[in-house]
């Protein structure tokens, strides 16, 4: 019953074990089948040419005299013992017979052929009454030429049924003549036997094969072990549960490549997932912050125009003060939506006006600009000359501006240090902004970039920021293909560091 089982779950025609079982037995039943015609094609020739060798030996060993008494005596048959001492025989021992000498087989037909072709039957036809098959004269004019010691024979057809086996074998007399002694006989007992052994053969042939299916069984299924493990831990991943992975060391090469793979694919597949869900929760905060920054200024709005509606728009300093507060609230928002409207542009098309610029030249043009934005601050430039590069120059400046703004507002109004710096390095040009202010502390670093987020909520709101200014330094930056890092120390300082690739081309 557990057989039956077992086998039924074999025969399924698409699954793999039947596949591979199918397979494996169609393969060597054919090569069975391909080794037994073999061995019947080569036993055949071996046993027809034993079979003339053997006819050849008996035909040596009777004395040639008594072939020619045989011939000469005029009668059909004739039995003839054998002398070796005299190498002769004596006529008077010779009793006539209807069949060939003693030592051949019975059913044989003999004929000697002389130097002239004379073809003279030796016997009066075997059980059957028939006589010897005659071949082609050139058959035997190329036997009488040839040694008495090389063995000749034909398998010939004459009647279209009975297949014959000739061997033609020279004798040379005592008066030296060559003469040429034929034996034919019938091939069906030698293929009646090479018949039963070819059946013997596939006998076996079947043996081994329902042996083969029930020992390959087992092993079959013991190599596909590990497949079976990887369906049943594929089976329990589902999109909650990517963590999973396969065992790789299962002893099969193709197995653990196959599960290789399929673990690159879940970490794949996990890191999607994974993007996916941040991108959503970036997208949730993002809403949540951008209602945040501009609900404050419309709320701040709203509460002025209040203010007038009830009364205050007779009141010139009050008047004068609530119009000023509404207009550093909506230049506050104009700017939230510019950065906004840029943060979304950067990312939907990000595509760059580049040209061949110099990068000191560009800092040196800046720098006015960048002393009025310091005030009483201190600003040094270190500028490496002529590094030339292909940049978007008023997305470069921007960069530039952002870094020094930031660094403006984190620092002291009098004592304050700001130094640009801009330097060759391999592969490309760091530009870094350093300042000596209140720094950064570490638990901030690694959200620096991200939108809406600020390390002084109070201070940046103080001057405007939302928080915007270094996620939009950060896109322009890796849309050059450049790098953006900080580093800071609480109550030292901080410094950005920009590294911009060089290209003598534009790409």
């Amino acid at each position: 019953m557990i057989l039956k089982t077992r086998l039924r779950r074999y025969m399924v025609p698409n699954s793999l074990r039947f596949q591979l079982l199918s397979g494996s037995l169609m393969l060597l039943a054919g090569l069975l089948i391909v080794i037994g015609f073999l061995q019947y094609i080569f036993m055949q020739g071996f046993i027809y040419q034993n079979q003339a060798k053997s006819i050849q030996s008996q035909i040596q060993s009777l004395p040639p005299d008594a072939w020619m008494m045989m011939a000469n005596s005029g009668q059909d048959t004739t039995d003839i013992p054998k002398d070796n001492s005299n190498n002769s025989t004596d006529s008077s021992s010779l009793e006539p017979h209807r069949h060939g000498p003693f030592f051949l087989l019975q059913d044989a037909h003999i004929a000697l052929i002389d130097q002239k072709g004379t073809f003279t039957e030796l016997t009066n036809g075997s059980g059957d009454g028939g006589t010897s098959p005659r071949l082609a004269e050139e058959d035997y004019k190329n036997a009488l030429q040839s040694d008495e010691h090389h063995l000749s024979y034909q398998i010939v057809n004459p009647t279209g049924e009975n297949e014959q086996l000739i061997v033609l074998q020279t004798i040379r007399t005592k008066d030296h003549t060559q003469e040429l002694i034929q034996v034919s006989i019938s091939t069906k007992p030698l293929k009646n036997m090479m018949l039963h052994q070819l059946l013997v053969f596939l006998g076996v042939s079947l043996i081994a094969l329902v042996i083969g299916i029930l020992a390959f069984i087992p092993v079959l299924r013991k190599t596909l072990v590990p497949l079976s493990n990887m369906v049943d831990k594929v089976e329990q991943i589902d999109a909650g549960n990517l963590a999973e992975r396969l065992p790789v060391d299962q002893g099969q090469v193709e197995i653990d490549h196959l599960a290789n793979s399929f673990n690159g694919m879940l970490q794949r597949l996990e890191s999607s997932f994974d993007a996916e869900i941040e991108s959503k929760e970036q997208m949730r905060r993002f809403v949540a912050d951008a209602s945040h920054e501009l609900r404050t200024p419309l709320t701040a709005i709203h509460g002025f125009l209040e203010v007038l509606l009830r009364g205050a728009v007779n009141q010139p300093d009050m008047l004068d003060r609530s119009l000023k507060s509404m207009y550093a609230e909506s230049e506050r928002m104009k700017k939230l939506v510019e950065d906004l409207l840029l943060l979304a542009k950067l990312d939907r098309s990000p595509n760059i006006q580049r040209k061949e610029v110099v990068l000191d030249e560009v800092i040196k043009e800046m720098a006015p600009q960048l002393r009025l934005l310091a005030g009483d601050r201190k600003v040094i430039l270190e500028l490496s000359s002529d590094l030339r590069g292909w940049f978007d120059v008023d997305r470069l400046k921007q960069v530039i501006l952002n870094l020094f703004h930031n660094a403006v507002q984190h620092t002291d109004s009098e004592k304050g240090e700001i130094k640009v710096s801009l330097i060759n390095v391999k592969g490309g040009v760091e530009l870094s902004i350093r300042d000596n202010g209140s720094g950064i502390s570490e638990k901030h670093l690694p959200k620096l970039f991200d939108r809406f987020y600020r390390s002084d909520s109070s201070r940046t709101r103080k001057y405007g920021g939302a928080g915007l200014g270094l996620a939009i330094t950060k896109s322009i930056v890796e849309l050059h293909g450049g790098t953006i890092r900080v580093d800071s120390i609480v109550d030292e300082g901080t410094a950005f560091c920009v590294w911009l690739p060089l290209t003598e081309t534009l790409e």
